[in-house]
């Protein structure tokens, strides 16, 4: 310690007493002085630790939302027949209202908040850059019916799913008779929309992965009732139907027991 003389203190009280020297304080200073920027930048290394663990949750969670956001929309696909050339008056083949590539995908949905007079509305999906980084970007539009041309239709409300550095791009697949799937960039003047839709999200410096390639699949030729959440396979048309035929051959069964009876 220092002792600072007052005024009046004797000279032999003084001599008594032991102090630090000014080099001890300037060392100690130091001393002080390295503890604390070391200590600063721990708790600095500390708190962005902390903020790159709290991104990358973010992002999963981010990720999570938007392929819920996705499988909701894709389920609620419907089956919209539209003339190539509706201008005509009809007439010639026609086509689904569905056009996909690698970074755009539009359709219609059922339902949702703008849906217009038939209770649909038209959902795209587009990846856009913006510097060094991709958007997955969702618009909607109310759908007014067959007869409204499915390219001019003006899309509102863009809602950004997923940002990062990464790539995203759709492929879509079309089921063969024996069950093979085939996959395709693009999706366009077809009769019925892609039976599946698969998105990619890969990593743009290492190219990995960042989650497993993710399959939606369209019901669109079913009803309703198999875009609710939590619906299962026996909603399709298909086996409905199937259960419908098998119940008059069972009931038909006893009749003929009854005329062999009567026989005998």
């Amino acid at each position: 310690m220092i002792v600072i003389a007052k005024p009046g203190l004797p000279k032999s009280t003084l001599r008594g007493v032991q102090g630090f020297t000014l080099i001890e304080v300037l060392a100690a200073l130091a001393i002080g002085s390295v503890v604390i920027v070391a200590t600063a930048a721990l708790i600095h290394n500390v708190a962005l630790n902390f903020d790159r663990r709290t991104g990358v949750v973010g992002r999963a969670d981010q990720m999570l939302l938007a392929i819920e956001r996705l499988a909701a929309d894709f389920a609620a696909a419907r089956l919209v027949s539209q003339s190539l050339a509706p201008q005509s008056g009809g007439g010639g083949n026609r086509m689904a209202a569905f056009t996909g590539g690698p970074t755009e995908v539009k359709f219609v949905a059922a339902g949702g908040t703008v849906a217009g007079p038939q209770g649909e509305e038209v959902v795209s999906l587009t990846v856009e850059e913006r510097d060094d980084r991709s958007q997955l970007v969702r618009r909607r539009a109310p759908w007014r019916g067959p007869r409204t041309p499915f390219e001019t239709i003006a899309l509102r409300d863009p809602v950004q799913m997923l940002e990062g550095k990464v790539e995203i791009a759709f492929a879509f697949g079309s089921l063969a008779a024996d069950g093979t799937v085939t996959w395709s960039d693009t999706w366009s003047g077809q009769p019925l929309p892609p039976r599946l839709v698969r998105l990619s999200i890969r990593d743009r410096a290492s190219g990995a992965e960042l989650v497993p390639a993710v399959q939606f699949a369209l019901r669109a030729d079913a009803p309703i009732s198999c875009a609710r959440p939590g619906a299962k396979a026996t909603c399709l048309t298909g086996r409905g139907s199937k259960s419908v035929k098998e119940q008059p051959a069972k009931e038909a069964e006893p009749a003929k027991d009854q005329q062999a009876g009567g026989r005998g």
